[in-house]
């Protein structure tokens, strides 16, 4: 029974291949007529590092006191450090079809974690095959659908696990051995060595599990980071006195954390402020560990590029799908607009367009990713692309015309955090609708960094919030964002 089973599952599997291959050929007949190459430079090659949930507060390229990252901080001396890259809906599967579209999650479908991914829709991988790139991505994929657009993939199956990970590629599935940081990264190594062609240039997508919750680190990284040498962040236990109900009443507090959450039961006489302690004590702890994975993988790609010839031509990017709360606020997980979550890492290098060393404050959107690599690849995106070019800004120059302001909007309700929400952020403020609610807070982030006092109900910063309500209406309307209640 259980071997019919496993034939049944492997010949859906199959066919689903076969369906995605036949949506993809009309796709990208389609994308032809849309997309075109520019003559000039030789194309260079991209190579996008992508984890899960790594926030900036644990880079150290990002000023990071807590976490040491040297191989992605060498991505930055090479390149440009972006301050101010934001996820459009700050939790996973959106992020990642965001950066794959570069549209916003209400035009490519994936509002959520439990959408099923449309991927017979132009994508980064459709579009620079058309300017003669081989494509591959390794790794989490972590859209409940069969990656389209790449000459070759191998991907987590689900969320994934940790160690000995469930693995899928065109020809079924099966198991790789080891911990998964380190397959991922040996299977990104193979096809560089032995599958690439080396006179086409290429995308190779490199999507890490690391640091993903629950969080499980390989034992030799057990002598990092010691519990309770990790210092609690100066919001740890924020007051929420002048928030709203919807900021307050969440489950996504450390004093929430459970078995979900944590690899070791507290002891049950703890309870309150010690509770939270050793909570965060080991959170933080296993959280750091578990990033560590992601910084070595990365420094074993380099070192091949480098070796091999390939730094000088190609563009390395380090991002992650959003931030993630690390005790600020009392917080873990993401989901809400505050800076620890809506501020994404990425981290972009390319000597021959970009100087070393550099960072850049501006204002940007992950959906300003896709059309930004097409920028570098000369290829021009379809009209349906809703972010723009920064290539300039990577460049060093900042356009007049830059937006100086970005539109965020989360829908997915689950336990830990019940309701949707949109947000308008401008270089000083930040206005956060909760929708459904009759709840607003407006921050001033020039005076208030860590976000703690909301000021909407301040009759000194009613100006503002005109100014602000005007803008949230006005990228509503430019987004197509249709109904907002």
């Amino acid at each position: 029974m259980k071997k019919m089973k496993s034939t049944r599952t492997l010949l859906l599997l199959c066919l689903l291949v076969f369906l995605v291959s036949w949506s993809e050929k009309i796709t990208d007949q389609l994308n032809l007529q849309v997309t075109e190459s520019k003559k000039g430079d030789q194309k260079p090659n991209i190579v996008f590092f992508f984890s899960d949930d790594h926030t900036t507060q644990a880079i150290s390229a990002y000023g990071s006191t807590i976490a040491k990252t040297p191989n992605i901080d060498h991505i930055a001396e090479m390149g440009m450090r972006f301050d101010h890259m934001m996820a459009t809906n700050a939790i996973c599967a959106p992020s990642r079809a965001t950066i794959l579209t570069g549209t916003y999650s209400h035009v490519n479908g994936q509002l959520d974690n439990h959408n099923v991914f449309d991927g017979s829709q132009p994508t980064l991988p459709k579009m620079l095959k058309s300017a003669g790139y081989q494509r591959a991505i390794f790794g989490k994929w972590h859209l409940k659908s069969i990656p389209t657009g790449f000459n070759e993939f191998g991907i987590l199956e689900g969320q994934g696990q940790y160690f000995d990970p469930v693995w899928i590629t065109p020809e079924g599935k099966g198991k790789r051995s080891g911990y998964v940081s380190d397959v991922i990264t040996n299977e990104a190594l193979l096809w560089l060595k032995e599958k690439r062609t080396s006179d086409k240039p290429f995308l190779l997508m490199i999507n890490h599990k690391a640091p993903h919750g629950n969080w499980q680190w390989h034992q030799r990284y057990k002598d990092i980071y010691p519990v309770g040498s990790i210092p609690p962040p100066e919001t740890f236990d924020d007051d929420f006195k002048t928030r709203t109900e919807s900021t307050r009443n969440n489950k996504i507090t450390i004093m929430s954390m459970d078995k979900t959450h944590l690899t070791r039961k507290p002891p049950e006489e703890l309870t309150g402020a010690e509770l939270k302690k050793w909570n965060y004590e080991r959170y933080i702890t296993d959280y750091l560990r578990t990033a560590q994975s992601v910084d070595d993988g990365v420094g074993q790609i380099l070192d091949y590029l480098e070796e091999n010839g390939l730094t000088k031509n190609t563009i390395i990017i380090y991002a992650s799908d959003q931030g993630f709360f690390l005790g600020e606020h009392g917080w873990f997980d993401k989901r809400f607009p505050f800076e620890e979550a809506l501020r994404m890492p990425f981290i972009m290098s390319y000597p021959k367009k970009i100087e070393p060393g550099t960072s850049s404050k501006a204002l940007l959107g992950n959906h300003e990713i896709l059309p930004t690599l097409l920028d570098f690849a000369g290829v021009t995106p379809p009209d349906r692309v809703q972010g723009r070019s920064f290539r300039k800004i990577a460049e060093g120059g900042t356009p007049p015309e830059w937006t100086k302001s970005f539109y965020y909007r989360y829908y997915e309700t689950t336990f830990w955090c019940d309701v949707q929400m949109e947000a308008v952020r401008t270089e000083k403020y930040k206005l956060i609708h909760y929708i459904g609610q009759d709840d607003w807070e407006l921050y001033d982030l020039e005076t208030d960094p860590k976000e703690v006092n909301n000021i909407y109900n301040n009759p000194d910063f009613a100006a503002v919030l005109r100014k602000m309500e005007a803008e949230l209406k006005r990228l509503r309307k430019y987004y197509g964002i249709s109904s907002v209640n």
